[in-house]
């Protein structure tokens, strides 16, 4: 089917209720949640754009042929889980059904992604992996996100992670990578170097390995937020950033940290459809989809010593 027709599911995959009884490789779950942004507000309609945009990638059962590597994500499961039912001004509440949900999608696929709305839904998503030891995550950003306190709130999408290693003692370690601009929060950067994270700029990678930078053997969680790209490839964020990263750069992070560890979640964050007049945003935002998942797989199958 065409993807300009029939209904609009992640990469045309069934869709399945979290009540239900299934298992997938993976499953996507959208998390339209916007309230906190401190610019330009629209993030919470990103799932329903990245739905529509990735029929153009829809999955056949014998996977993603490519000349070079043969059929990729060949008899791969993939769900589609819906959205969290949010209410709209009611932000603890909200977070309350963020972290039932993503505890529910755990049980059902081996790698959950989750589809924001903007950063903030990272905290709630994350205190659903509170029984993960020694969890580390890669954090895929041009801004830290590790902020106390904005216009007198706690809870914005500049203090998610900041709120996680509050409540969450197997929270080990972060790895931000792609920072860069002219305005940070210098008691963020503090704390954050204080608790022994990993901060890695803009300009850190530009002569350096990735792989010098990233975890190895861990648990990872990875957070990826739009705003890393360039504005230029990806211009539909509330908060770009000049001199970011390539398209091919944020792969080929993605697949290096795949490579090292082990991914048990993946959030997306921070698109706005509103502000992606020609719509490519939102097929950057499924091919990298993509990528992750092609990533994940090879991941999976090297912790299980399965054959190439």
């Amino acid at each position: 089917m065409l993807p300009f027709a029939g209904i609009a599911t992640f990469f045309r995959a069934e869709a399945r209720s979290l009540d239900a009884e299934w298992h997938a490789d993976a499953a996507l779950l959208g998390v339209p949640f916007d309230i906190t942004v401190g610019y330009r507000p629209g993030a919470r309609f990103a799932p329903r754009a990245i739905r529509e945009a990735s029929l153009r990638y829809a999955l056949p059962p014998e996977g993603y042929y490519h000349p070079r590597h043969g059929y990729r994500l060949t008899d791969y499961h993939v769900v589609d889980a819906g959205d969290v039912d949010l209410p709209t001004l009611e932000p603890m509440l909200a977070f309350d059904r963020i972290t039932a949900a993503a505890r529910a999608l755990r049980q059902h696929a081996t790698l959950p992604i989750f589809i924001g709305g903007d950063h903030s839904v990272s905290f709630p998503l994350l205190r659903a992996f509170d029984d993960v030891d020694d969890l580390h995550i890669v954090q895929i950003d041009a801004h830290l996100d590790f902020t106390d306190i904005r216009n007198e709130t706690r809870y914005s999408n500049s203090s998610p992670f900041r709120r996680a290693v509050e409540v969450l003692p197997n929270l080990r370690h972060i790895t931000t990578i792609g920072l860069r601009g002219v305005r940070f929060d210098r008691e963020a950067v503090d704390a954050a170097i204080k608790r022994g994270h990993r901060l890695v700029f803009r300009e850190d990678l530009f002569d350096a390995d990735i792989e010098t930078f990233l975890p190895e053997g861990k648990p990872v969680y990875l957070s990826f937020d739009v705003d890393a790209l360039d504005p230029s490839v990806f211009p539909a964020t509330s908060s770009p950033e000049a001199d970011g990263l390539s398209f091919r750069e944020v792969v080929s992070i993605i697949q290096a940290t795949a490579a090292r560890n082990f991914l048990v979640g993946v959030d997306f964050v921070e698109m706005t459809p509103s502000l992606d007049v020609n719509g490519n945003s939102a097929l950057l935002a499924a091919r990298l989809l993509v990528e992750i998942m092609l990533a994940a797989t090879a991941s999976h199958h090297a912790a299980r010593g399965d054959a190439s």
